[in-house]
């Protein structure tokens, strides 16, 4: 499976990490109305990158936790790749 150092900007990706930090939630307000939002960062052997969190989503993962992202959505925000779940994105915690 290929690593961070794989992802491209506006690709899908799937690749398995672990979660070294996750933010503090912050309220936003997006074109669907008001929503929390927190960046997990994800390391494995080759790289880190953000993953973004949204909503019910965000309790749901702890720092420690192996994930496997499925078709996440990389995206160059503010000059940084970032991931996020997209329409058919999925995060798996792994045993």
């Amino acid at each position: 499976m290929p690593g961070i150092s794989s992802l491209r900007a506006n690709a899908n990706a799937t690749f398995t990490a672990t979660i070294t930090a996750i933010s503090e939630a912050r309220d936003v307000t997006t074109s669907r109305g008001p929503s929390r939002v927190a960046d997990a960062t994800l390391q494995d052997e080759t790289g880190t990158t953000t993953l973004t969190l949204w909503g019910d989503d965000i309790p749901k993962y702890k720092v420690g936790q192996k994930v496997t992202v499925t078709d996440g959505w990389v995206k160059d925000f503010r000059g940084r790749l970032q991931v996020s779940m997209g329409r058919s994105g999925k995060i798996t915690i792994q045993p």
